[in-house]
């Protein structure tokens, strides 16, 4: 009778089992990765009953088993960090890109408002309201420049920001799971903890949003890496990651994993997770879009403040800059910054910018192999060759060149130079007179009144480079093409398909001479010596005379003595000839034209805004595809290990009957008990 009210017994125990088990899925269905779990049974001892043989004495539960496939774990864990790291990349580049390519933030409309209202000056040269709505028009141009500037330093600030705090959730993860190593090790001993190793599990996926991972499974626990193997978790131990100004570039964070006796640089082998999709970020297209955007406004200034500098203003002087210079002082030093291991008391670079249109936009690293000898390499990879500080003239690299700033340097210093990243945020316009506005060329040609033949020349253009940068040296330059003017070209008799002339000074001296080809367009460069008040020629720091050269087509054919006077062009308020020159730039190819090729201002914008512009699509479409990965292997896995209310709810009244079946096993027994009873 014992045998049969202990398998009564063993059935309540395994239905209750069961029915708590079902009662736990279905109050879990919502719960962050719980796998669903299931009782399994085995048949108890058999009992001999002699030679009949064995009857049985009930059931056992064997086990409370996790519905659960690693592999499909797995898939989830790794789509998760893919689609985090596409979902992160696509929105900051998306943001970006309506920066850049919307009109009322972007460059393109305030660029061409600013040649719209240079044209419009050109057209009335002397008339002072459209002089001041171009530098009113320049002032936007600026101040565009550097609001962009001023929004793509705080989403780098921003980057940095977010990559301390989500180092700081790695850490809580990481701790975590080593904390459920402990636990899980500590109680499997004593049957499956299903709810410590689910928790695991969905601290690994939660880790994965942050940041890729990969786990290998070491005696129960998991070890946890990041990249090529640098150890977040072993075992119940956790390692720091954290986030801080980088070694070669403050400016951008760095992501360093912390061991007990030393740290490691991992940023360079991160991915996945918004960490990943925001270093992808930073390095793709905030960085790239930040120095091209330096670059561009460098050659705006440069080139329009350097033809500038070739005219003449209302004033009969040559002309003053628009905008600010590019290599300010504050510029040129901020172009270049040390390593944060160089030697104690090093000097710094100073970065000055010697050719705009050679601008590239690459940063540059520069190392020291002793306090003199230095090589430098591209971000591309390229190398920029070996140098020394002591080279005359310092050698230009990419249009900038290096001088040491400060104390000497030392064998292993490193520098990281970034030539345009600033350069949208130093732009200003600073002209506030607008007298001074070089629309005028400096030259100008008038035939004599006795020139009987049929040439013709077009008006002189100065192509001494003159340094608008440099006032002294621009008064200088000023003064001796003036005291060297005005030269007069006299041709002589066209002879075998050639006609010759000579150029003659003021005093009627022979200054030069060539020929030219009649009835052709000959284009003449003719040199002028620069002389002083007194009338001596000028020569330069290292005693070399000093010349000005100007270029000029002659056409026709000039007859024998006819001449043409090549003179200052001091009462010029009316000429646009330099004015003109500003307008070409729009179209010319400024950018990047010095190694051959190039593109316009408006070329290189519409081109900057194309990239970043192309790099959001394609990252919108790899977060699409991340995201329906993600969907199906969630989908499969859910699939096996979630909860099926429908299930569940068919196995609660299951267990229910077979709970109710069990007790009138008892029942039953209780029954036969008391009829054996009163029998006796």
């Amino acid at each position: 009778m014992a045998n049969l009210i202990n398998i009564g017994l063993s059935g309540l125990s395994s239905s209750q089992a069961a029915l708590t088990t079902t009662s736990n899925n279905i109050s879990n269905v919502a719960t962050a990765g719980y796998s669903r779990q299931s009782t399994v049974n085995s048949a108890g001892a058999l009992q001999s009953i002699g030679g009949a043989g064995y009857v049985g004495t009930g059931t056992t539960l064997a086990e409370v088993r996790r519905i659960y496939s690693s592999y499909l774990q797995n898939q989830v864990a790794s789509s998760t960090a893919l689609d985090s790291e596409a979902k992160t990349l696509s929105t900051n580049a998306a943001t970006l890109d309506s920066l850049l390519s919307d009109k009322s933030t972007g460059i393109t409309s305030v660029l061409s408002d600013f040649f719209t209202s240079l044209q419009t000056a050109a057209a009335s040269p002397s008339d002072t309201a459209s002089r001041q709505l171009l530098v009113t028009a320049a002032s936007t141009l600026s101040n565009r420049f550097n609001t962009i500037s001023t929004q793509i330093s705080s989403s780098n600030a921003d980057v940095n920001s977010q990559l301390t705090s989500l180092s700081e959730q790695v850490n809580s993860l990481s701790k975590s799971i080593a904390s459920l190593n402990q636990q899980i090790v500590s109680m499997s001993g004593t049957g499956t903890p299903n709810s410590l190793l689910d928790s695991r599990d969905e601290a690994v996926r939660q880790l994965n949003e942050l940041v890729g991972v990969t786990v290998q499974q070491r005696d129960g626990q998991y070890d946890v890496y990041l990249g090529t193997g640098q150890a977040l978790v072993s075992g119940t131990s956790s390692n720091t990651l954290t986030a801080q100004p980088g070694a070669t570039d403050p400016s951008s964070y760095s992501l360093t994993v912390n061991y007990a006796s030393y740290s490691t640089d991992v940023t360079s082998v991160v991915s996945g997770g918004q960490i990943g999709g925001l270093l992808r970020y930073r390095s793709d297209v905030l960085q790239p879009a930040q120095n091209e955007l330096g670059r561009l406004a460098m050659v705006v200034s440069d080139s329009v403040n350097t033809q500038l500098g070739q005219g003449l203003d209302a004033n009969g002087d040559f002309g003053s800059s628009l905008f600010s210079s590019i290599n300010t002082d504050a510029a040129v030093g901020s172009r270049s910054v040390g390593g944060s291991k160089n030697s104690a008391g090093s000097g710094n670079l100073d970065v000055t910018i010697t050719d705009s249109s050679a601008l590239t936009s690459y940063n540059y690293a520069v190392k020291f192999s002793d306090a003199n000898t230095y090589t430098v390499t591209r971000s591309d990879g390229t190398s920029m060759g070996s140098h020394t500080l002591d080279e005359d003239p310092a050698p230009s690299i990419d249009g900038f060149t290096l001088a040491l700033k400060g104390s000497a340097l030392s064998a292993g210093d490193t520098f990281t130079v970034t030539p345009t990243r600033n350069g949208a945020g130093q732009i200003k316009t600073t002209m506030t007179d607008v007298s001074k506005l070089a629309f005028a060329g400096p030259l100008s040609a008038t035939s004599s009144s006795g020139n009987s033949g049929t040439g013709s020349v077009t008006q002189p253009t100065l192509t001494t480079q003159l340094d608008v940068y440099d006032s002294a040296a621009l008064a200088k330059a000023q003064s001796g093409i003036e005291n060297g003017l005005p030269v007069k070209l006299v041709f002589g008799s066209a002879s075998n398909g050639s006609q010759g002339y000579t150029v003659y000074n003021s005093s009627g001296a022979s200054i030069g001479s060539g020929t030219i080809v009649p009835n052709q367009t000959n284009t003449l460069n003719v040199s002028v010596p620069m002389l002083d008040d007194s009338g001596n020629a000028m020569v330069d720091a290292d005693g070399n005379a000093m010349t000005a050269t100007f270029q000029m087509n002659v056409s026709g054919s000039p007859a024998a003595s006819d001449s043409y006077t090549v003179a200052f062009n001091s009462n010029g308020t009316s000429d646009n000839r330099n004015a003109t020159s500003v307008v070409n730039l729009q179209n010319a190819k400024t950018v990047g034209s010095a190694s051959g090729g190039g593109v316009s201002m408006t070329g290189a914008y519409a081109k900057l805004v194309e990239d970043v512009g192309a790099k959001a699509a394609q990252a919108s479409s790899d977060a699409t595809a991340t995201a329906a990965v993600l969907t199906s292997a969630t989908t499969s896995r859910d699939s096996v290990a979630g909860v099926n209310l429908d299930e569940e709810a068919a196995d609660l009244v299951k267990f229910q009957q077979y709970y109710t079946a069990s007790s009138q096993i008892i029942k039953a027994a209780q029954e036969v008990f008391s009829t054996l009873l009163n029998a006796l």
